[in-house]
């Protein structure tokens, strides 16, 4: 495995490369996770990429930028492990300029949902994919795939909206939420939950199999399924339950094949959230 810490070090990296490209953007304190998408990258592509950059520009003022868990050393060899051909881990100051251009989340679908309290979030994540992803594919591999996680779905949804509206060359590939044997979806802010927490944080999921239940017993109605949902989570300080279809439009009843039911709120400090696609 080639480890790259600067621009022109990846170039140099990906300048001969033949066949096709995976690529899994992370944030680091790998997980199972990760290794999920690095192991489907693994098995599709000739040659795979991981990107290590805890993104300043998505963190809002108060949120856990400094706390986020950083563990160079330890992800590096998951990495070199689980077969990654080359890791890029850049700085900030590589990454940025004092005055950048800006790159802004669409007004309705980057406002709802996880954009109604964190405005300008999307931005920045949005910001730093397109900017990755235009550095992976600098050298014009002959095909080029991205990696992403089904759990953040309005990331996911945003991601493949820019591809589309911004015309870039890449294949977004959409993976399934890995979770723990509890049920917990995997997530690198877990380890901020303490035992008690985590047992609380199981609400989420507990929530989302109710949902099933009822959409398997053919109710459909989602204002009955939402009331349902919240009598699971008495133990989280819910922020929304919503069930809208892929597009993130607001619906009535529930569209087999079409639907996504989404849970955020926090344990303790902890923010967490997680989804079912229907």
């Amino acid at each position: 495995m080639i480890i790259v810490h600067t621009i022109d070090a990846l170039f140099e990296a990906t300048k001969s490369l033949k066949g096709t490209i995976g690529f899994v953007p992370t944030m680091g304190a790998l997980h199972e996770g990760h290794l999920t998408l690095i192991r489907q990258a693994r098995s599709e592509n000739d040659t795979v990429i991981v990107s290590i950059f805890v993104n300043p520009t998505q963190f809002l003022e108060g949120e856990d930028l400094d706390a986020y868990p950083r563990k160079k050393e330890a992800d590096s060899k998951i990495c070199e492990l689980a077969g990654v051909d080359i890791l890029f881990m850049p700085t900030i100051d590589m990454m940025y300029e004092a005055d950048e251009l800006a790159i802004s989340a669409p007004s309705i679908r980057g406002f709802i949902l996880e954009g109604t309290k964190r405005a300008g979030h999307f931005d920045g994540m949005l910001q730093v994919v397109m900017k990755l992803l235009n550095l992976i594919a600098y050298n014009k591999p002959s095909s080029f795939r991205a990696y992403f996680g089904k759990k953040d779905a309005q990331q996911l949804a945003l991601i493949e909206q820019m591809v589309r509206n911004y015309f870039i060359n890449v294949e977004i590939i959409p993976c399934d939420i890995v979770r723990d044997r509890d049920g917990l979806a995997l997530s690198s802010r877990n380890i901020y939950l303490s035992m008690e927490e985590r047992k609380k944080a199981l609400s989420l999921s507990r929530s989302l199999k109710s949902a099933t239940t009822m959409i398997l017993k053919k109710e459909l109605n989602v204002e009955r399924i939402k009331k349902e949902m919240l009598l699971s989570l008495s133990e989280v300080e819910v922020e929304y339950v919503a069930l809208v279809n892929r597009q993130f439009k607001s619906i009535e009843q529930v569209e087999i094949g079409n639907t996504i039911i989404l849970v955020a709120g926090y344990v303790g400090t902890t923010r967490l959230i997680d989804n079912l696609w229907v």
